[in-house]
């Protein structure tokens, strides 16, 4: 069974007035998996998806919506997906591509069909934008990934990036894919901030220990706002808007990003001591 719901796009001084509840309703994703499900939230922001499939006692089917008026899903788009559960496998156009945690899988433009299998309690978390070009299905494991060591245990920041369906790895129109595990101890990411005019992100928090949170801030770097983030909870994050975060314990977040510029370290960092 599918789900859809629809997201439009704010102006930075809307989003100044909105009181905790609209800046949740707006922007925070708090229902991606139900059980023999597949739910979507559609965005005006580079008309990006998000998405969650959680088959348990049977696969699941990739179907189109109505916001895409188009005859399948991907007809005219691109997908990336990353596995945050047990083992599992996607059927794509008859070839299966089997995905341990934390493996990620591009599937390309065009695809007819695509099925999510149950295996071993797998959680696939889905990212989808449009795209220009076909390019080539490819599996990308964590030992693919380009991989970055970043901040320091004394700033609460020690982390790892993984980036798995970056351009570096795998040719995409727009779509980029990656996931960011923070050390024992450490608790804030992406820090110092910035923002991408050129891009939106969408930021997926796991591996957050129950009964622990995160708090992501975001807004422009002189005017920022935040929101309380659970486990398996995203944020959309507009173009203008700073994303980072700090939570009560570490954990780890998928970050996913489209728009008009493929090169990651293309950012605007606004120092710690200017933001506000």
């Amino acid at each position: 069974m599918t789900h859809y719901e629809f997201r439009y796009s704010a102006h930075p001084r809307d989003v100044d007035t909105y009181s905790t509840e609209e800046l949740r309703k707006h922007f925070l994703i708090d229902n991606l998996f139900s059980k023999d499900q597949i739910h979507w939230t559609y965005t005006m922001y580079d008309r990006y998806i998000v998405g969650g499939a959680l088959p348990r006692t049977i696969d699941l089917k990739l179907e189109t919506i109505p916001y895409l008026k188009a005859d399948r899903f991907l007809d005219r788009r691109e997908m990336g997906v990353i596995n945050v559960g047990g083992k599992g496998s996607i059927k794509v156009d008859g070839d299966i591509f089997e995905l341990n945690h934390k493996e990620a899988l591009y599937i390309a433009k065009g695809t007819k069909n695509v099925i999510f299998e149950r295996g071993e309690n797998p959680v696939y978390y889905i990212n989808s934008a449009p795209a220009h070009h076909r390019y080539k299905t490819t599996k990308v494991g964590k030992s693919q990934a380009e991989v970055v060591e970043l901040g320091d245990s004394l700033l609460s920041n020690q982390r790892t990036i993984y980036k798995l369906i970056v351009n570096s790895i795998v040719p995409t129109c727009q779509l980029q894919m990656g996931l960011t595990e923070l050390k024992p101890g450490s608790v804030w990411n992406t820090m110092p901030a910035h923002t991408h005019e050129r891009r939106m992100e969408i930021y997926f928090y796991f591996e957050l220990l129950k009964e622990q949170t995160v708090c992501h801030f975001m807004g422009q770097p002189q005017q920022t706002r935040h929101l309380f983030v659970q486990n398996h909870q995203a944020v959309i994050s507009p173009e203008w808007s700073i994303h980072c975060g700090a939570g009560t314990s570490n954990y780890t977040f998928i970050w996913a990003m489209a728009g008009e510029n493929l090169d990651y370290s293309d950012m605007d960092v606004c120092p710690v001591d200017k933001l506000r």
